[in-house]
């Protein structure tokens, strides 16, 4: 599994009974997490001292109750790059810390390149990986259905002073996107992909990220530049291992453009047990050049 233990501005305080007691700069909050089976003691007295907790309703959904009064948005930085993260429904704040492993490897690889590198970022949420490669010098196509989320994303690169390099902001679903870019043939070094494990389309269409993640990444191979770097997926499914990952691009890249795979857990430390919490996987592919 790996970790990142340099994100100063968030930490995992401590995880029990379905919740994380979490830090997000100077805010405190308490989030449900269905990894978290175990019921240990809740002896932080900051369980007891949160500024807000995300309460599930049992008939879908859920709210946010308030203990204390906190912004209606605030920032973290990781490293060189900023964000405005903020309560939202379904638990979320805007930003999945644990992907900073991602966002590192995707750095390294662009900067050990030393040439220009396109990447294309499907599913891109709030910009973090989009951000990453932009400040090591790639271009960058950032994709999402959600205008608000795109319009976010791009707050997030003015906030880190990126809104000099190139970054294309696209609102579009991103399979239809990735049609049209194979139909003008174009191409990219870098692919990262993000998608969700379920959801519905605008006309009612049912996703499910294990039926449809092959033929996604089928799509997007028929994108990737001979000379590609990376191609990169991220999942928050139980159902989609790390290696079924790991093969699916050993099946689908690996053959047609050479290099490696690996495979990974993702997860954030626990401050007060010194464990790790499992947060996702990725799989990627490098290329051999």
């Amino acid at each position: 599994m790996k970790t990142v233990r340099d994100f100063t501005d968030y930490e995992l305080i401590d995880s029990s009974s379905g919740e994380r007691l979490e830090r997000w700069g100077d805010i405190i909050l308490i989030r449900p997490d269905p990894q978290i089976i175990w019921n240990t003691e809740k002896n932080h007295p900051l369980w007891e001292r949160a500024h807000a907790q995300y309460f599930r309703s049992s008939s879908g959904g859920g709210k946010w109750k308030v203990y204390k009064p906190i912004p209606e948005r605030w920032s973290v930085a990781y490293r060189d790059l900023k964000f405005h993260v903020k309560p939202m429904g379904f638990k979320h704040t805007g930003l999945f810390p644990e992907q900073a492993v991602n966002w590192n490897a995707f750095r390294e690889l662009i900067s050990k390149r030393g040439e220009p590198i396109k990447v294309l970022n499907l599913f891109a949420y709030t910009g973090g990986a989009t951000l990453a490669c932009a400040a090591a010098g790639a271009e960058v196509v950032h994709v999402d259905a959600s205008k608000g989320m795109v319009n976010w994303a791009r707050e997030n690169a003015d906030f880190s002073g990126l809104s000099n390099r190139p970054i294309r902001w696209i609102v579009d679903d991103c399979v239809k996107f990735v049609k049209r870019e194979i139909r003008r043939g174009n191409k990219y070094h870098g692919i990262i992909m993000d998608p969700p494990s379920y959801g519905r389309g605008p006309n009612g269409e049912i996703w499910k990220l294990e039926e449809q993640i092959f033929p996604l990444v089928e799509l997007c191979a028929q994108v990737l530049a001979e000379d590609g770097l990376f191609f990169a997926i991220n999942s928050y499914s139980a159902g989609l291992s790390p290696s079924v990952m790991d093969y699916l691009l050993g099946v689908q890249i690996a053959p047609a453009f050479g290099g490696t795979t690996e495979s990974y857990e993702i997860g954030l430390c626990v401050t007060e047990s010194s464990r790790v919490l499992p947060c996702g996987s990725t799989a990627i592919w490098v290329g051999g050049k």
